[in-house]
């Protein structure tokens, strides 16, 4: 096949984007592709058979499109569009569409999605006041709910953010942790600190806290409790019982929003099959209201061997998952 050369224009910005720490994101574009791919200077020139050209090209424009947001462009992404660039869905320039929801700058860049999946994940949460994010570690379901609960808080949409989990390691008794509620809370919820530090800062955090504005607290303390004007992030659900996900779940109100993220292969409790993740996402599949965006291995945007050991897991439970697990008792 008749190999041939294409340029492309790019912004200094973006050339800097696309070709990467020591050359590094163009070595994997190459190596994805068997292209070769090269930076004279206001653009990069694609060199390999059609097919491959038109591959590459697609995937250095979605990155060139991302950087145009102010976001740093990481391996992570690079492989995240290798990875969707035959099946994405494009806009007019190969990338995915535009997402409409204002998010904030975190430290490292813009924030936006990096995914078709993770788009529409973002599109529900804007228009449901119940939405399900499931699926492997590493897809950016947690951090996601966790930015757009704070651009509803910077925005004033929302009065609190408050976030629980079960804290099923502690069985739910955290008396024996040292300090107050907070205090004994903040270790199992430390992915979503991490992610809001680096949204609005570990100072904003602290004084939005100490305000009130964002509340952290095991599921169990939710009882009882009417959560009004707030956008409530229930992690780790996979781990809630079905009584816990009931409970939890009626505790919107008015002007309130809730997002339930969980990986359903990582039930922790004794019997998976009282999880209230597995037992929500079938009974609440098309109530109206209700949105649900299951993630897969190609959305992982962390590191390449999480998603090759998410795949990995995933065909083994395909071979030996026990037909027992895969029926409910109340189905």
């Amino acid at each position: 096949m008749a190999r041939e050369s294409e340029f492309l224009a790019l912004d200094d910005a973006a050339l800097r984007a696309v070709v990467g720490p020591h050359s590094r994101h163009i070595a994997l574009i190459e190596d994805a592709y068997k292209v070769l791919v090269e930076a004279p200077g206001g653009g990069v020139t694609i060199n390999g058979s059609t097919r491959d050209r038109a591959q590459a090209k697609r995937v250095i424009e979605t990155l060139a499109a991302r950087s145009t947001t102010g976001a740093e462009i990481t391996e992570a992404d690079v492989r995240t569009a290798l990875g969707a660039a035959a099946t994405r869905p494009r806009d007019g320039q190969g990338t995915v569409a535009p997402n409409a929801i204002a998010l904030p700058v975190g430290r490292r860049g813009a924030i936006a999605p990096k995914t078709a999946a993770q788009a529409n994940y973002l599109d529900m949460l804007s228009k449901c006041e119940l939405t399900f994010g499931v699926g492997p570690a590493g897809t950016g379901k947690t951090f996601l709910a966790a930015a757009y609960g704070a651009s509803l808080l910077r925005r004033g949409q929302v009065d609190r953010l408050v976030i629980t989990r079960p804290a099923v390691e502690a069985g739910e008794k955290l008396g024996f942790l040292p300090g107050d509620l907070n205090e004994k809370v903040d270790p199992y919820l430390a992915p979503i600190w991490e992610a809001l530090n680096d949204i609005l800062g570990p100072d904003d955090v602290r004084r939005r806290r100490d305000k009130g504005e964002i509340e952290a607290a095991p599921i169990a303390f939710m009882r009882g409790r009417t959560l009004a004007h707030a956008f409530i992030i229930v992690d780790e659900a996979q781990n809630t019982s079905r009584l816990q996900m009931k409970m939890v779940l009626t505790r919107l109100g008015e002007g309130a929003r809730m997002v339930v993220t969980g990986d359903p292969s990582q039930i922790d409790l004794l019997n998976p099959r009282d999880s209230g993740l597995r037992h929500a996402l079938r009974i609440l599949d098309g109530v109206k209201g209700v949105a649900i965006q299951t993630f897969q291995a190609q959305d992982v945007v962390r590191h390449a061997m999480v998603e090759r050991i998410v795949r990995a897991y995933d065909a083994d439970a395909a071979k030996h998952r026990p037909s027992a697990d895969l029926e409910d008792p109340d189905s």
